[in-house]
């Protein structure tokens, strides 16, 4: 007979690996959230623009999203990764080297490497040691920029990028079509590694430092070798983030690093929910929308309502302003 300790661990490995897959499986809102993604491709011609820009600010918030709803760290200079994404694909399509993928690629490597390098002033201390950290960081950067003309452009902004067709035919038109399929597709195949990443076991010692580090650390789990790689990873998608916005505009100006960009992603994630991958794209579609739509109601005092909006948000909670889309994704179960 076996022991029945070996067949205890073997059942509750059998229930580990189960709930592993329930977490990871696909629900009918989400199939529901890409297929409206994909029909606004064919359906809306006339926002491809505005659609673009909406897909770029939610991949930069699913990134600030990794670490802030999943790891818990707070940053005020998110806009550092972004930005340095942004003036990596710039500079290479300046140079010559235009190619959309490489400049991702490349994009992608520069932020994650900075998100490495810095990761270890933004682990120590507490929560508003952190946040003072990053914010340092993005304002070096922005003077740097601002400093280096040759390189950067300086104030009036890196010009003369030529970015290549996409894929060697796909030209990038006036009207954005190109570029939102670009973006739209680069963002979906990005959450869906993320998705899975945070559904691993990884997402999960990630999503248990941040319950309680001392706890995690007493099971075995590496808290500071977690916090450097998810700072690290999501450093990797603001900076492609950063990469996109630079190629579908073929401009790069100081605005992609100010501190204003960073507040402004901090905002969306929070409007659309903070630690479940689809407030970022939720939260950038809505506050595009809605900026959009308050523009052209009112130029001079958008700002105000759109304020007002967060205002209500923290008053009411926003577990009471969008319960029911939380109940969709399966936030408010318990």
């Amino acid at each position: 007979m076996s022991d029945p300790t070996v067949r205890g661990v073997d059942l509750l490995h059998d229930e580990a690996a189960a709930a592993l897959s329930a977490r990871t499986r696909w629900r009918w809102p989400e199939f529901a959230f890409w297929a409206a993604a994909a029909a606004s491709f064919f359906l809306l011609p006339d926002q491809y623009l505005l659609l673009n820009e909406a897909a770029i600010i939610g991949l930069f918030a699913l990134s600030l999203d990794l670490v802030l709803g999943y790891a818990g760290i707070i940053s005020l200079g998110h806009a550092a990764f972004f930005g340095a994404g942004a003036y990596t694909a710039g500079i290479l399509a300046k140079a010559g080297y235009g190619d959309p993928l490489l400049g991702l690629a490349a994009a992608a490597v520069v932020a994650g490497g900075l998100g490495f390098i810095t990761s270890f002033l933004v682990l120590r201390g507490s929560d508003l040691t952190r946040l003072m950290v990053t914010l340092s960081v993005s304002l070096v950067l922005y003077e740097l920029a601002n400093r280096l003309v040759w390189l950067t452009g300086g104030a009036d902004g890196l010009q003369g990028m030529v970015v290549a067709p996409l894929l060697g035919w796909l030209e990038f038109d006036i009207f954005g079509r190109v570029a939102y399929g670009y973006s739209l597709a680069v963002l979906f195949v990005l959450f869906l590694v993320a998705r899975r990443v945070m559904g691993a076991p990884f997402g999960l010692s990630v999503r248990a430092v941040k319950g309680n580090a001392l706890r995690a650390a007493a099971i075995g789990v590496p808290v500071n070798a977690r916090l450097v790689a998810i700072y690290s990873f999501a450093a990797c998608y603001a900076g492609v983030a950063g990469g996109l916005l630079a190629e579908t505009t073929q401009f790069v100006s100081l605005d992609v690093i100010a501190f204003h960009r960073s507040a402004d992603v901090m905002l969306t994630l929070v409007l659309g929910g903070v630690g479940y991958l689809y407030g970022g794209l939720i939260g950038a579609l809505v506050f595009k929308l809605a900026q959009g739509w308050l523009s052209d109601l009112t130029p001079e005092y958008w700002q105000f309502w759109i304020g007002l909006v967060f205002v209500l948000l923290v008053v009411a909670g926003r577990e009471r302003v969008f319960a029911w889309p939380l109940r969709l994704f399966g936030r408010g179960r318990r």
